[in-house]
């Protein structure tokens, strides 16, 4: 083996292992408060409540250890046993090697490497969510969504495949510039297509009927000068009892999106708080923020791909002989992840700092942190947040504040 698979093989065990230690100092630290309620939280979380997140907490960890260290073996298996190159050869001999056939070779391994996830996939919903009584889907939903994922990642994801590989073809040693600008192309064709053509596809939305809600929210969007086209509920019940609300589309397709067991779990003081901090994020211009950073990466992301692609050593690393980009593609994608994570403090730190900022914006809206605290307590109870997470594992995983840090940093604003 060259330096370069050990060197790899160091970088997949290193994450593992510090996926697991991270874990454990997690545990440790719940562990540490689960006896009893801190003060900090008295008055603020029933004690059956706290126990039954810690417990929701741990064992979400345990599975999650169980998870990372399988990822792990079929990610070695998939990278080192010679599967890949045997698959290529396949496809190479069967169909050539022309753009249709490579991205049909790129979707083809992509899925069949995903394929080991559904099974933990099915558990997380049916065995844990279910225990904790957040699962509300069924398996026809389950099997359904994943159907509909299947055919639109073919309608979608293949085509965008080919006409990078057609890129690589037309451009020469460019292409990795002109591919990332199609790839920047295709995200911001679907920021603006999804909430029309795709979210329908997995959940129903419909208007917030007439009333005081509606009225009250409407008024938030008038005085923040937030545009939107409407206001509408989704019905994420049917999936779980896990809340959440956002804004989705661009301009004057804009829309806000209330989960319906959102609108279940706070008044509507709450809802007015919660949906006032997604403004935020719009006013601070957190979203065109990180998509710029999202398109740095990438950009930088393309230029070490195409760097790989025309090493030699690469390729045979993996079993691959030299020549074809379409490898190059599959190799960089499955081990990207080895490397982003150990860059997971900094984004998460800087996606925390956004959220203080669209706390702050919704308390000077509302004239006072009451209600968005009062939001952000029911949320932490009814989702069985972990309430005492460890500081560096909270940096590596946790893009929000905890329940405690947000409301130190809302003090003095109510």
């Amino acid at each position: 083996m060259n330096i370069f698979v050990w060197l790899t093989l160091g970088l997949i065990l290193a994450r593992l292992a510090a996926e697991l230690w991270l874990a454990s100092l997690n545990r440790r630290h719940v562990l540490a408060h689960a006896g009893e309620m801190p003060p900090a939280f008295r008055g603020i979380i029933d004690e059956p409540v706290y126990k039954k997140s810690v417990a929701y907490t741990l064992a979400k960890g345990q599975f999650g250890n169980f998870e990372d260290t399988c990822d792990t073996a079929v990610l070695l298996v998939v990278l080192f046993s010679g599967v890949l190159p045997w698959a290529f050869h396949l496809f190479n001999h069967g169909l050539g090697q022309s753009a249709w056939a490579m991205a049909a070779f790129l979707f083809a391994a992509g899925f069949a490497v995903s394929l080991p996830g559904w099974p933990f996939d099915w558990y997380a919903q049916f065995r844990l969510e279910q225990k904790f009584g957040f699962n509300t889907t069924t398996p026809k939903i389950w099997w359904s969504d994943r159907l509909k994922g299947l055919l639109l990642a073919m309608a979608l994801g293949y085509p965008l495949l080919v006409l990078i590989l057609k890129i690589v073809q037309w451009t020469g040693a460019g292409w990795w510039l002109w591919a990332w600008g199609a790839v920047l192309a295709f995200q911001l064709l679907m920021s603006v297509l999804a909430p029309v053509l795709i979210l329908p596809l997995f959940n129903k939305f419909t208007p917030l009927p007439e009333g005081d809600l509606r009225e009250r929210l409407l008024e938030l969007a008038k005085r923040t000068q937030f545009r939107a086209q409407s206001i509408q509920l989704m019905d994420g019940s049917k999936r779980s009892r896990h809340s959440n609300a956002f804004f989705t589309g661009f301009g004057r397709f804009r829309k806000i999106v209330l989960f319906d067991t959102l609108v279940q779990q706070l008044t509507g003081p709450e809802l007015e708080a919660v949906l006032a901090h997604e403004i935020g994020h719009f006013k601070k211009k957190h979203i065109p923020k990180m998509l710029l950073f999202s398109a740095a990466g990438s950009l930088a992301g393309f230029y070490l791909l195409a760097v790989l692609a025309r090493q030699e050593w690469f390729y045979r690393a993996f079993g691959f002989e030299p020549g074809n980009v379409a490898p190059a593609l599959l190799l960089f994608g499955l081990l990207a992840g080895t490397v982003t994570f150990w860059f997971s403090p900094l984004i998460h730190w800087w996606s925390r700092r956004y959220e203080y900022q669209a706390d702050a914006f919704a308390a000077r809206v509302m004239s006072g942190a009451q209600s968005l605290v009062g939001a952000l307590r029911k949320l932490n109870e009814k989702n069985l947040s972990n309430l005492t997470p460890h500081p560096i594992y909270s940096g590596f995983y946790h893009s929000h504040p905890t329940l405690l840090e947000r409301e130190q940093a809302l003090a003095g604003k109510t």
